[in-house]
């Protein structure tokens, strides 16, 4: 009876018994639109519940973004010594495009003052490139640009954050009086913006190589100040970890350029780093982007994504392994390997072909996807872009960029742009040919205007707004050509809503015709605010501009049949991973 058991109970056996009595039984036909029980009652739809989802990243390279504070250039350090000094220092060469390799003036000033012109953009977060403490010097060692080197670094500095010497420390350059890194967060925060911190593991500042031992270059310093690791000029093979305490940091095997290689066999190396970054994460950091995961082996992921994790349950992290092959970075998301997803490498090269210069049709992108049955943990948490500071700028027109971006904020994944891709800046440009030139205050303040800018601003802005398409399953109706349709379905606890997108790439308008999986209810295009009312077995009819998208939402549980069958079969199989054993 009832009466025996505590009210919140009979509270819920009470409902229970209401939705039971007064919702009818759902339909086995296709194309059925009978009513599905209440929100505690009904099936869980969704790609993925990680908060994170929630965010489009940009990307910002914080020396080439904008110099808000002059007082912390460093304009005098390393001296008069042309090899050495650190800021200013311009490619040479007629292919240059006005690339430099020194400090340019970007800093947590010149973000935070622009953390509205993000945020407007439709952006949740933001990722940086690292913080921490840098050499005070060019380097005199390695390859000179130009030659036939694969890595280059001669004559570079560490402006772009990766050569890191005291990651407890930050870099001189980045703060102003009054706003070190937890003030930043703060201020990003209070924009709307979360903050990704951008972390290496796997090596420090070049070690090697030098004419003469130069301050700084293959050090670690701990919390203290305390110099506990140097290698001296030392190549790997020389090194003496053995006999030498300060050399016991590093592995005797080369691995990237004169980059010092970190052991990840020696505990003391995983202690050093999941220590330094916990204390950014204290200070603000909502998520990590890890360079170059793939030199460092999976069993370390899985030791530090635990230790860090230990104190800041769910913290998301996702890693750079550059390599197209899905199934070479899957690995990295399973969890037994530490749960760390990944840029889309394998799905970037592909954009790069639909969106780029080559046009190819939608069916390129269909293939790496990997919606069901796929090597990745789970594909909804990849990071999705088409270029960054590493490779070549995307080289696409206008209508490029914008059919890009219209399928990079409706499809499945993370979206991440880079600083400048919002107008197309330097197009093209690989890493010594302007791919991280300064983009600067009045680029930013002429955006607005520009169609690229204009266009991202108002798909990134209806994903914000769309939790269907931030978190939802994706079930591809058409991708073929110019033509892209699917719909993005999110339902989870209170949260009921389906997304149809319609995506043209082509240069005419292109009608669409979709019944296929179309329940019937009043659709409301996202983008005009039009509204449908279509009917049990109906057709949602729409002309897409050139170059264009369309968003049709339905606040609404799923009711149809079909529809909700194919959900089943998406959620089935959404999650992949290793393959069973024998």
């Amino acid at each position: 009876m009832i009466r025996g058991i505590p009210l919140v109970l009979a509270a819920l056996a009470t409902a229970l018994l209401a939705a039971c009595a007064t919702t009818p039984r759902a339909g086995i036909g296709a194309g059925n639109d009978a009513t599905l029980p209440p929100a505690t009652l009904r099936p869980s739809y969704y790609g993925t519940l990680e908060p994170f989802a929630s965010d489009a990243v940009y990307f910002v390279m914080t020396d080439r973004f904008v110099n808000g504070d002059p007082g912390n250039d460093q304009r005098g350090q390393g001296g008069a010594d042309p090899a050495l000094h650190t800021f200013d220092r311009p490619v040479p060469g007629p292919k240059a495009n006005g690339a430099n390799i020194g400090y340019l003036g970007g800093d947590f000033r010149g973000l935070l003052d622009n953390a509205g012109y993000i945020a407007d953009m439709g952006f949740g977060a933001v990722w940086l490139t690292p913080i921490v403490d840098n050499p005070d010097e060019a380097f005199t060692g390695g390859d000179p640009i130009g030659s036939d080197a694969f890595f280059k670094d001669r004559g570079k500095t560490g402006y772009h954050g990766y050569w890191g010497v005291d990651f407890f420390r930050l870099d001189e350059h980045l703060p102003s009086p009054g706003l070190d890194f937890a003030a930043l967060t703060d201020g990003l925060r209070a924009q709307g913006l979360k903050t990704v911190l951008d972390i290496v593991v796997n090596h420090g500042s070049p070690s090697f190589t030098m004419p003469v031992d130069q301050p700084k270059f293959g050090e670690i310093h701990d919390v203290d100040g305390r110099l506990i690791a140097d290698h001296q000029n030392l190549a790997p093979a020389e090194l003496d970890p053995a006999n030498n305490p300060l050399h016991r940091f590093f592995h005797t095997e080369p691995d990237l350029a004169q980059l010092s290689n970190n052991d990840d066999t020696n505990p003391a190396v995983l202690d050093y780093f999941c220590r330094a970054y916990s204390q950014w994460i204290d200070q603000g950091a909502a998520a990590f982007r890890i360079d170059t995961i793939r030199h460092v082996p999976l069993t370390f992921w899985k030791r530090f994504s635990d230790c860090i994790r230990a104190d800041h349950p769910g913290f998301f992290m996702f890693g750079e392994a550059f390599d197209h092959e899905a199934g070479n970075i899957a690995p990295f998301t399973w969890a037994d390997n530490g749960a760390v997803s990944v840029l889309d490498f394998p799905l970037k090269e592909r954009i790069a072909d639909v969106f780029g210069r080559p046009r190819l049709g939608y069916g390129r992108i269909a293939e790496r996807l990997y919606l069901v049955d796929g090597p990745y943990a789970n594909p909804y948490e990849l990071m999705t872009f088409y270029d960054n500071h590493d490779m070549p700028r995307m080289d696409a027109s206008d209508e490029g960029f914008i059919d890009a971006h219209n399928f990079l904020f409706t499809a499945r994944g993370i979206p991440v742009v880079y600083q400048g891709s919002e107008v197309g800046f330097m197009r093209g440009a690989a890493e010594h040919e302007g791919n991280r030139n300064y983009f600067g205050q009045a680029r930013i303040d002429a955006a607005p205007g520009n169609p690229i800018h204009d266009a991202l601003q108002r798909i990134a802005r209806v994903r914000a707004s769309t939790p269907a398409l931030q978190r939802g399953l994706q079930l591809d109706v058409e991708m073929q050509g110019d033509r892209a349709v699917f719909y993005r379905v999110l339902q989870d606890g209170d949260v009921a809503q389906l997304a149809l997108v319609l995506l043209n790439k082509g240069d005419a308008p292109a009608t669409f015709e979709v019944s296929r999986w179309l329940q019937a209810g009043e659709w409301r295009a996202a983008l005009s605010g039009e509204v449908r009312a279509i009917d049990a077995g109906g057709t949602l009819v729409d002309t897409v501009p050139a170059h264009g998208v369309a968003v049709w939402r339905l606040d609404a549980p799923v009711r149809r049949e079909d529809l909700r069958r194919a959900l089943d079969a998406a959620m089935a199989g959404r999650l992949g991973g290793p393959e069973p054993g024998p």
